[in-house]
């Protein structure tokens, strides 16, 4: 599963890495948060390292549909419910400066764009109300958005909101031209290396799988802070979410513009032009990381509502993405709690990376060099309303039943024990214990008991692999994700390819084999 921006990708050529080296600022992460603040930080003469675990784009940025727009579903109304007026017009307005910034950035470095009129749909007559709200709210924070009873789509609507002149993107070709730019001004870009920890005062020490180096400053734009200082991995929900591009036969063509519904699970809509083709990009059928029967069926279930409306599409690309969406809906970004003032972060855009990833390295940047953001100084001084409170305890509740010190309550979640030992999905216990560890099927992960360890077996192109089913993040028990054919956590939403590898998350180390701390 490759996004289609990802698909025949150059090779990524890494700076060197210098042990022991000192810098301005060290950046965590090469996505759009990462390379943005790594830029603004350079043309102010900063010497900026950023660390990359795998290459530019590997995790959310080379995995979204790239929408660049200021009409966010029904966000805004969904703000408006738990926020006052106040907090909802300095979202807008940064999500308005981060839109500003980036595609001013890609006309003066001709990285193409094409301009889009955005979209929200109702596709059934109750989810009208709802996006009147949504016209209501966004029209209230400035933005000329307009109800509308036609949309171009091919099926039937009952209404959608529209705002004209938005943006679409090729995220791979901005994170190159970003790397390119920082590395002219004299910052260094390296790839395969992991940060772990932060440690002392200025000039902190950061710690990597590869060695250490020295920085001023640090920022996290990982995701998910990798450090849990502030404990925002209890703030947010890890949201996994599916995409496809897909040709269209004959003489159909993608719509005109971008489009979102109102009703889950949602759809979400964009053309693509690639040799001379236009295709179609659909994305929807999200859920919480880790907890679901099978990845597989949402994303089939994507593909299936695809083809109703466009009979044939042959899919040419599928991938997932990972989300991080804050339990009080505000993203968070600025100084890292307990950070000493030297830890910058940025995380929980609610899936509108693109515009919120670019306002919180410009608040990040301006603080580190002293400038004022005055939208970033309401956002920062949010208040939790009783709903973002009631989605924290909700989110948090089951966290117990997922731990390795109660892993055996996991029967509750349709894992079945087999003789006393084994965990699987399917059936229930044997007249005896299993005499030997179960092999899985190609393709396949299930979760056993060796002695009193949960052991994570799978088996991917012919190899079995035995590793601790523990997440090395806080202990939660993984679940075997059979579309990517990963190991995801449903605490936090750390992920571990079949051999362990770290993927993505709050975890900083890989998991061990099976019997190894």
């Amino acid at each position: 599963m490759t996004s289609i921006w990802l698909d025949h990708k150059e090779a990524f050529v890494s700076d060197p890495f210098e042990p022991d080296t000192i810098y301005d600022t060290v950046v965590a992460g090469a996505g759009l948060t990462g390379l943005v603040t790594a830029l603004l930080l350079s043309r102010a003469g900063h010497r900026v390292l950023v660390l990359e675990a795998r290459y530019p784009g590997a995790v959310t940025t080379g995995n979204t549909t790239a929408k660049v727009t200021l009409l966010q579903g029904t966000f805004l109304s969904q703000l408006a419910r738990q926020y006052p007026a106040k907090q909802v017009q300095a979202y807008v307005d940064a999500n308005r400066e981060g839109q500003a910034w980036l595609l001013r950035y890609l006309d003066d470095h001709a990285v193409p764009y094409q301009r889009r009129d955005a979209y929200t749909y109702a596709a059934t007559a109750q989810a009208t109300e709802k996006l009147r709200a949504e016209v209501s709210a966004a029209t209230t924070a400035g933005l000329d958005v307009e109800y509308v009873r036609d949309a171009g789509l091919p099926f039937a609507i009952h209404g959608a909101a529209r705002l004209a002149d938005q943006a679409q993107i090729h995220p791979l070709l901005v994170l190159d031209a970003l790397v390119a730019d920082i590395r002219s001004r004299g910052g260094s870009v390296v790839g395969g290396v992991r940060l772990r920890d932060v440690t002392g005062t200025s000039p902190a020490a950061v710690r990597t799988d590869k060695g250490s180096v020295r920085a001023d400053r640090v920022v996290l734009a990982t995701g998910i802070p990798v450090l849990d200082r502030g404990l925002y991995f209890a703030k947010l929900t890890p949201s996994r979410s599916y995409a496809a591009a897909l040709e269209l036969p004959g003489d159909q063509e993608p719509p005109a513009g971008m489009y979102i519904s109102v009703e889950q699970p949602t759809h979400s809509l964009r053309d693509f032009e690639q040799g001379g083709r236009r295709l179609l990009l659909v994305g929807g059928h999200g859920h919480h990381v880790g907890r679901t029967g099978s990845e597989k069926e949402h994303l089939a279930g994507l593909l299936d509502w695809t083809r109703q409306h466009w009979p044939g599409a042959a899919a040419t690309h599928t991938w997932s993405a990972q989300d991080y969406l804050p339990t009080n809906l505000m993203p968070f970004f600025g100084k890292l709690p307990r950070g000493k003032g030297n830890i910058y972060f940025g995380t929980g855009y609610n899936k509108w990376g693109m515009t919120n990833a670019v306002a919180a390295a410009l608040d990040i940047s301006a603080d580190i060099l002293g400038g004022n953001v005055p939208w970033a100084k309401t956002i920062h001084h949010r208040v939790t309303a009783p709903a973002g409170a009631l989605s924290a305890v909700a989110l948090n509740a089951g966290v117990a039943a997922r731990l390795a010190t109660g892993w055996g309550t996991l029967a509750a979640e349709g894992l079945k024990t087999e003789g006393g030992k084994a965990l699987k999905r399917d059936g229930g216990p044997s007249a005896a214990p299993p005499s030997s560890p179960p092999v899985p099927a190609e393709g396949t992960g299930t979760v056993y008991r060796d002695g009193t360890r949960p052991v994570a077996a799978s088996t991917v192109d012919g190899t079995t692999c035995r590793l601790s089913a523990v997440c090395t993040h806080l202990g939660g028990i993984l679940h075997w994700n059979d579309s990517e054919r990963s190991w995801d956590c449903p605490l936090h939403g750390s992920r571990f390819s079949s051999d362990g590898t770290l993927l993505e998350g709050p975890a900083t180390r890989n998991l061990p084999q099976a019997g190894k701390d």
